[in-house]
């Protein structure tokens, strides 16, 4: 890869995709074309990077942007549905929209795919973005394109709307913040900066067909994730216990009303199933040494440059 080769980036203006973009221009990456169908999100993009070639497109439906991938020589496939109420939302944004994406890179001859799937891909949840996630991973893999898969945890970092981002926004807002049982739900939080580069090393170096599961190096209750942010933005926000089934009812009630909830009761069960994920090691095969945990949640919300923009859902 030369620093002036096109590199597509699709479903760009997400939180990995803006977090990308922010580490590749500081590689020295020129030619970045952003591809997302979320108007406002990608006008933030467009704001930040005035040099990077954006396109509002939904993916899921053929259009002008497929002639954006013309001598493209990388595509890192970003784009997901990663919550919603209606299984037709992950079959049309992470199915359909992947087959059209595929469709334009054999078109056009486009030598690698970085593909970004996901940990749910070995999780023991049962749901539809696990689902389509396992789908997708599987038509990249079958495309017969040269390729390399990620399959990162859940991560946090700068632009978050959904994840650890809401959940710091929600513990401004009330003055008592809920916990769901005793809290003792162990995650593996990867630090989207830490990630991004992660994703760099592949489009340089483009293993060919290796499936790479990604994780936070630190095991953190979401309990202590909680007080670890409430430490880092010094809010005085009371941390109460509630019964799971009440936490979960509750839930289920707000779905009802919100058309885009910010945390699910499907979310909930994921979150206590009990995963524990093992990955590679990521200074050896990336080069990348992981931020410590408390140092990246500094980082992510009191960054003067980036902690205050928040991408909508």
């Amino acid at each position: 890869m030369q620093k002036q080769d096109k590199i597509i980036l699709t479903g760009a203006a997400g939180l990995v995709g803006q977090n990308l973009i922010v580490q590749l221009k500081e590689k020295g990456y020129q030619n970045l074309v952003a591809i997302d169908k979320h108007a406002y999100n990608l006008n933030s993009l467009k704001q930040l990077h005035p040099e990077v070639e954006t396109i509002l497109a939904d993916l899921a439906e053929s259009g002008d942007w497929q002639n954006a991938f013309v001598e493209a020589a990388c595509v890192v496939v970003l784009h997901a549905q990663i919550t919603g109420k209606y299984a037709e939302l992950f079959i049309r944004n992470n199915i359909k929209a992947t087959e059209l994406v595929l469709e334009a890179i054999q078109k056009y001859q486009i030598p690698y795919i970085v593909h970004i799937s996901s940990s749910v891909i070995n999780s023991v949840a049962d749901d539809d973005y696990t689902n389509t996630k396992k789908q997708q991973e599987e038509m990249i893999v079958q495309s017969g394109i040269k390729h390399c898969v990620l399959r990162p945890t859940l991560m946090f970092g700068w632009f978050d709307p959904k994840h650890l981002g809401w959940l710091s926004r929600f513990m401004e807002w009330v003055p008592i913040f809920p916990i769901p049982g005793d809290g003792r739900y162990m995650r593996q939080p990867l630090y989207n900066k830490d990630f991004c580069l992660m994703i760099i090393d592949c489009i340089e170096k483009q293993p060919e067909g290796t499936i790479y599961d990604v994780v936070g190096n630190e095991k953190v209750d979401y309990i202590d994730i909680i007080r670890t942010i409430k430490k880092a933005k010094k809010l005085k926000t009371w941390i109460i216990h509630i019964p799971y089934w009440l936490f979960y009812a509750l839930l289920k009630i707000y779905a009802v009303f919100s058309r885009k909830p910010p945390f699910t009761a499907v979310q909930l069960k994921a979150l206590t199933a009990g995963d524990h994920f093992t990955g590679v090691n990521t200074e050896e095969v990336f080069g990348v040494k992981q931020t410590p945990f408390e140092e990246a949640i500094r980082e992510t919300f009191c960054d003067e440059r980036y902690s205050k923009i928040v991408l909508k859902r």
